[in-house]
């Protein structure tokens, strides 16, 4: 029987290969930047304008806590997240896997559909046209030797140009910076829909564990790994929010300037009104970028959870992970998105985060998993928190959505 707790890979006092650990970081922030991420930011921004900083500064205080203890947990088991869960609850890791993947599938569909559009607005193809390609560049990806390297690569390059375009829009916007830091901490109001929709959005359902997963596909786990995989997982929310932030500035500067967003399409009106022709090009190309970098952290994530039920799935992954990206665009392609597919799996997508964060938070004080490592008990308390209050709210908007989805 595997030795729990043992040094990590590569042996003690070695130094985590860098890249590896920024391959994480960016896969989960990607995962997390997608259409979806996309619209919520900008649609609170019209809403709350300079206020909504602060519900960023909130989201990201619970980002940090509810990804800090999952990634520690993960990597000093030395197992994915639904393995674990089978170890406090036989079966339990069946469940969390069907809900993983349903909410994958249901959102990667909409991933599909936004970098359809992204490529309908940069070079003028169909959406469909436009997502047919991207899931065959997606694909591409997973069919090389080192798929694992390749994914890391794409998802940085593509991760530093949605961040550079959206700060040229930022500056050509020119918000009320100031006005910004002050509602950031004195909000004229508080919206805790907007902070919990947040926190679902960015570490919700399969998102926080696509870049622990990653590592322990590399080799990176035990107690020796903690310090820098704990860096990588604050760098991962720190990625993401910086995205959050630009967005955030970009769109309050348009709102600030009187202009009222398109509520088809709210972030495109963003970059329409700051820049012009040039901003909704622009607005192509990070949509583009932000979809198909999801679809990828959508199949890889996705298919992580059930690669170690059967010997023969963990061989062929790779053909569960292209299955995967063709099954969403089938869908998306033949019928478009489901709404009531896509409104249940979103509403079973907040229920994630809570039962699998509270599933973690017990395996951390369970010697038969993480044999000699001590849990800090302040990452416990913050980490009860975030799974109380994302349960009452995942809770919450199922229950509401439930009479609606079967009225008709």
């Amino acid at each position: 029987m595997k030795q729990q707790g043992k040094p990590a890979v590569p042996p003690a006092g070695g130094k985590i290969d860098i890249t590896l650990l920024l391959g994480a970081a960016f896969l989960m922030a990607t995962s997390a930047i997608g259409p979806g991420f996309l619209t919520q930011t900008t649609v609170f921004t019209q809403q709350l304008a300079a206020s909504f900083g602060f519900v960023i500064l909130i989201s990201i205080i619970l980002d940090i806590g509810a990804q800090t203890n999952i990634w520690r947990i993960l990597i000093v088991s030395e197992k994915r997240a639904q393995d674990v869960a089978n170890l406090v609850l036989p079966g339990l890791g069946y469940f969390v896997a069907a809900l993983i993947v349903l909410g994958g599938i249901a959102f990667n569909i909409g991933n599909v559909g936004g970098a359809g559009l992204g490529a309908n607005v940069i070079f003028g193809v169909s959406p469909v046209t436009g997502a047919v390609i991207s899931a065959v560049i997606a694909i591409t990806i997973f069919l090389v030797k080192e798929a694992g390297v390749l994914m890391d690569k794409f998802t940085q390059i593509l991760g530093f140009v949605m961040i550079g375009l959206t700060l040229f829009v930022v500056f050509k916007a020119q918000p009320p910076v100031g006005e910004a830091v002050i509602k950031t901490f004195a909000p004229d109001t508080i919206d805790m829909l907007a902070i919990v929709t947040l926190v679902g959005g960015t570490v919700g359902g399969y998102i926080t564990f696509a870049g622990g997963h990653r590592l322990l596909d590399a080799g990176v786990k035990g107690i020796d790994a903690i310090p820098q995989v704990t860096k990588s997982s604050v760098s991962a929310i720190g990625i993401a929010s910086i995205m959050r932030i630009f967005l955030f500035l970009a769109a309050f500067g348009v709102v600030a300037q009187g202009f009222t967003l398109n509520p088809d399409n709210p972030p495109a009106s963003v970059f329409q009104h700051a820049a012009g022709n040039i901003g909704y090009r622009l607005f192509g190309v990070v949509m583009w970028a932000a979809a198909i970098t999801s679809v990828v952290g959508a199949a890889y994530t996705s298919v992580s959870f059930i690669r170690t039920f059967h010997p023969w799935i963990e061989r062929h992954h790779k053909a569960f992970i292209v299955g995967f990206i063709i099954l969403s665009t089938s869908i998306f392609a033949t019928i478009g998105k489901p709404v009531k597919m896509l409104i249940l799996a979103g509403s079973l997508n907040g229920l994630i985060l809570p039962i699998a964060l509270g599933v973690m938070l017990i395996a951390a004080h369970k010697k038969s998993i993480v044999g000699e490592y001590r849990h800090p008990v302040w990452m416990t308390i913050f980490g009860v928190l975030v799974v109380l209050l994302m349960a009452y709210m995942g809770g919450y908007t199922l229950i509401t959505q439930l009479p609606t989805l079967f009225a008709s």
